[in-house]
């Protein structure tokens, strides 16, 4: 089983800082779940593609323990940066 979650195309317009500065890599990302793995566990994938390389990118495979230390990375980072985390 596989099933599409979410997914962010890179837009320019949304981001211009990222889009025009060299040294940043504009990159979209997808978050799917799969369980056709050996042990039939379900993880969650998370795909990040540079932009204008799809299939080209990463694919991270995160067992559920992973995927929620993730989780809290990113939710502790909003709130390091003065942004609403979503709790």
């Amino acid at each position: 089983m596989r099933r599409s979650i979410d997914d962010h195309p890179f837009d320019p317009l949304l981001d211009p800082v990222v889009a025009d500065d060299p040294d940043l890599t504009p990159v979209s990302w997808a978050v799917a779940i799969a369980d056709d793995y050996d042990d039939t566990e379900a993880r969650v994938v998370l795909t990040v593609d540079e932009l204008g390389k799809a299939g080209q990118g990463l694919v991270a495979h995160l067992l559920p323990a992973e995927a929620r230390r993730l989780r809290a990375a990113i939710r502790d980072a909003l709130k390091e940066v003065g942004q609403d985390s979503g709790d």
